[in-house]
């Protein structure tokens, strides 16, 4: 490998570094915010914050031009799929360990895998099918099917929803591979903005009185569905920060994978699980049970191993293939 190559593919693992470790600042500043706002509220201010950045960002990079395209309706549907990530991981986050809820979204790239085969029409041998099996039962590890429903901290739901998470953000990653989408990094990133705005816009109609949360005590209908508030100033400061978060996290993963292969960058992700571990531990006090050890390693393994596998095919096509020379 040449040094221009070896210096773009360092540029693509610095900036999902920077991008992971901003989304772990993000999950731990939304737990934070969980117990005092709506997440509809959150998720307003910080797509709010988020989008005026990116159309800056769209300047930058053409001008209001490169917001059109041909796809609107599955721009729409990609970012519906996001929101619908997006709201099931915090709500889960509400309840959970930062940790658990983090590496059970992290079976992502499981479910990436197997849906590449009915919906993009991969071969996906038995050693990464043999993977994929092992980083499942990871999370049933996690969710402990021996333990009675009464001896655990929260409902079989709740575990359940970090794993819809992950699908439905697979299914938008799936979806973007097939199409083929080809709009600037910023545009991408406007688009979701605006998505998380008008769903949660839709929310504040519905609910932002909060007389569907009226009554409840459980945390999570509380986190979904209680009354806006104006936050005092020293949580204006962390709803800043959430949407400068949320604009460089937009940004830097668009590079990363822009400026390096997937199979280059993607294992650096997995960067996530360790800071969701220690935010917890800083922040909320909170350290792994045994059980969610023994998920995380499963799933962390499971997961590395289908990326070097992935790598090590294409290395070998391309060493099949006859060169080219420009």
């Amino acid at each position: 490998m040449d040094s221009t190559r070896q210096n773009i593919a360092g540029l693509g693992i610095l900036s999902v570094l920077i991008g992971m470790a901003c989304i772990s600042v993000n999950d731990m500043l939304v737990k934070q915010l969980s117990g005092g706002y709506p997440l509809h509220q959150i998720v307003f201010a910080r797509s709010g914050i988020g989008i005026m950045l990116s159309l800056l960002i769209v300047q930058y990079e053409g001008g209001w031009q490169i917001l059109r395209t041909s796809h609107p309706w599955a721009h729409a549907l990609r970012g519906l799929l996001i929101v619908v990530a997006n709201m099931t991981f915090f709500v889960a986050l509400s309840v959970l360990p930062l940790a658990d809820v983090t590496a059970l979204f992290f079976v992502a790239p499981l479910f990436i895998t197997l849906l590449s085969i009915p919906m993009l029409g991969e071969r996906v041998g038995p050693m990464r099918l043999g993977a994929v099996a092992f980083g499942f039962a990871g999370v049933v590890v996690m969710q402990r099917p021996w333990a009675d429903a009464g001896d655990l901290e929260v409902s079989r739901i709740m575990l359940l929803l970090p794993v819809v998470a992950a699908l439905t953000y697979a299914l938008n990653q799936v979806m973007t591979r097939r199409l083929g989408v080809t709009s600037k990094a910023s545009a991408m990133s406007v688009y979701i903005q605006a998505a998380f705005i008008v769903v949660s816009v839709g929310f504040f109609v519905v609910a932002g009185d909060g007389r569907l949360a009226q009554g409840s005590t459980n945390p999570s209908v509380l986190f979904l569905l209680r009354a806006w508030v104006w936050p005092p100033a020293r949580d204006m400061w962390v709803f800043l920060g959430l949407g400068i978060n949320v604009a460089i996290v937009g940004y830097c993963l668009s590079q990363a994978y822009r400026l390096a292969d997937a199979a280059t960058v993607a294992p650096f992700e997995y960067i996530g699980l360790p800071l969701a571990v220690f935010w917890g531990y800083v922040v909320f006090g909170e350290f792994p049970a045994f059980e969610v050890w023994v998920g995380i390693f499963m799933i962390l393994g499971a997961g590395l191993f289908v990326f070097l596998r992935e790598r090590h095919k294409s290395r070998m096509l391309g060493h099949a293939q006859p060169k080219r020379r420009y």
